[in-house]
This record gives structure tokens, C-alpha cells and sequence, in this order.
């Protein structure tokens, strides 16, 4: 049973994060950690992550891969972890008369009282180490559709708006984590600006590389 599980949505990220990785996890011991692709999406990662969950029984799942950020606030290239997780297009409506699940009353997870695990809405909370100078950021948001331009962008920073980036997988390996009572932390390196469609002006290998950085020194702090 690994002590950490750490996702990777896609295969490119993974090409990119696992050499990183791995040639510093190889100091730890072997079965301390493993490393898996998650599925790119909010259906395939929440399956995925809940499979491996129940496989694995891992103490600890983190996520990382690249995000868009929302506002200036991050830079193109850097990493940062998530302290709140939110999903946004489960709902009605598209657009500017999008109405999130949680505003209609509804819950995305209703809870069991036979299980003990809460009920959940649009945001779920992630483990962020304490202390330190480690980047952090206050909420990132998951989509079932990455942002086609400023239009999309607008329409969630006004219902998310301290969201400072967007992915598509957070909430839902969040939400499988909750549902098997263990911590999930999430680090994104930021690649491109949210709505930017044209992939000449993204990075991947730096904020990756960042990321990677974080990973390591989260793994790195607790021993």
C-alpha cells in the first residue's frame, strides 16, 4: 500500500513529469509512492482515481498537471497549490444564464448517513501543507469544458471569483478522495491563459517542471 498516489491527467503530462519524479522518488522507499494517469476530464478522472483508490489504498492522492489561469494573478510558468477545489458546469444552462447545481439546491453527492461521509455542493476543500513559502492559491476551478475565449472567462470569474486558474479534474479526484476519507492536494503549473486556444503562446515544460518541484518538496517536507 503506497503512502502517496500521485495522478497525472494525460499522457503528455505524465512524459513530462514522471523523469522528474521518479529520479528523486527513487531516494525514497520503493513502495512509498506510485505515480498514474488519472484520465483527462471530470468522468474519467473521477472513475479512474476512485479504481485506483480502491486498489491501491493509498493515505494520501495528489494531483498534478497544467491548468489556464483566470486572472493575471499567476504567472505563465509557475506552480501553485489549490486550497479549494470548485466544479462549474453542472447545472442549467450555458453561458452567461449558466446556473450553478449548488445555487438550484442541488447536491452533487447527498450524502449517507450509513457511510458518515457529508454531503458535497461545487467545492470541496484540498490538504495544502502548512508553513513554509510554498505558493498557494485560494480556489481552482474544474470545468467540463476549458474556456473557447475572454467571453467564457468573464462568465466564470463572475460566479467563481476568487478562482485564479482552471483545469478539468480537481474536483472530481476531490470528490472520489472524500468519498474514501483520505486527503487530496492539488498542484498546477500554469501553461496558458484560460480562453487562449492558440497552443504557440502555452508553456508546458516549465510549469511542469514547477509543479514537479512542488511534488518533491511536499514528499520531501514530510520526513
Amino acid at each position: 500500500m503506497p503512502r502517496h498516489l500521485i495522478l497525472i491527467p494525460t499522457e503528455p503530462e505524465r512524459r513530462c513529469l514522471a523523469p522528474r519524479l521518479m529520479s528523486r522518488l527513487a531516494a525514497f522507499p520503493p513502495a512509498d509512492t506510485a505515480v498514474e494517469l488519472c484520465g483527462f476530464g471530470i468522468v474519467a478522472a473521477a472513475a479512474r482515481t476512485a479504481q485506483l483508490i480502491a486498489g491501491l489504498r493509498p493515505e494520501r492522492v495528489i494531483l498534478v498537471g497544467i491548468a489556464g489561469r483566470l486572472d493575471d494573478r499567476l504567472a505563465l510558468g509557475t506552480a501553485a497549490f489549490f486550497e479549494t477545489v470548485a466544479c462549474h458546469g453542472i447545472g442549467v444552462g450555458s453561458g452567461a444564464a449558466f446556473i450553478p447545481a449548488a445555487t438550484l439546491g442541488w447536491r452533487q453527492w447527498p450524502g449517507d448517513p450509513g457511510d458518515g461521509v457529508p454531503g458535497v455542493g461545487d467545492v470541496l476543500p484540498c490538504a495544502v501543507p502548512d508553513g513554509g513559502n510554498l505558493p498557494r492559491e485560494r480556489l481552482l476551478l474544474t470545468v467540463t469544458a476549458a474556456a473557447a475565449g475572454p467571453e467564457d472567462v468573464r462568465f466564470r470569474k463572475a460566479l467563481f471569483p476568487e478562482a485564479s486558474a482552471e483545469e478539468m479534474e480537481g474536483f472530481a479526484v476531490a470528490l472520489a478522495c472524500r468519498l474514501f476519507r483520505i486527503p487530496c492536494t492539488i498542484i498546477r503549473g500554469i501553461s496558458n491563459t484560460a480562453g487562449d486556444r492558440d497552443k504557440t503562446h502555452w508553456q508546458i515544460e516549465a510549469p511542469l517542471a514547477a509543479a514537479a518541484d512542488l511534488v518533491l518538496r511536499l514528499l520531501g517536507g514530510e520526513r
